[in-house]
């Protein structure tokens, strides 16, 4: 199972991750986590960079495993099959930690609610991208 193919899906899943990563948490969201209210819950910036080793290790492990589970369900259905796998772990994960967070911490529910939006979005990208990797080669042409 673990072939090039698969190895080339984690790779880019996880290269995926990083970018739409930073688009959401270090540019759509920056404002609201810098707000008065919400700045508070997290550590401070400079503590944040020290464990940035820990968030990009969770994030290779999460890649690893996205791409292990679509593997094992492939079913070679083309681009729609990755949309759809995408919003399946994007409902089980993003859905759950999002309002799991909102119960917990002092969060706005409006936070919580990007979290989830944000983190469905991204889900959905990277199955796109694992659907595009586990796609089947065309088949050669014959030449008379």
């Amino acid at each position: 199972m673990i072939g090039k193919k698969f190895i080339l899906a984690f790779i880019l899943v996880f290269i995926v991750l990083e970018i739409t990563g930073y688009i959401v948490h270090g540019v759509l969201l920056a404002d609201t986590y810098t707000s008065e209210g919400v700045k508070g819950i997290f550590r401070a910036e400079e503590e944040m960079w020290g464990n940035m080793w820990l968030i990009w290790l969770m994030d290779l492990v999460w890649s690893y495993f996205f791409v292990f589970f679509f593997a094992k369900g492939y079913e070679n259905k083309g681009l729609m099959e990755g949309v759809r796998f995408g919003i399946y772990i994007g409902l089980f994960y993003m859905l759950v930690f999002a309002y799991q967070a909102y119960a917990v911490h002092p969060i706005p529910y409006s936070l919580a609610l990007q979290w989830f939006i944000y983190g469905l979005i991204q889900c959905v990208l990277v199955g796109i991208v694992a659907a595009l990797v586990y796609k089947p080669s065309a088949p050669a042409q014959e030449t008379a």
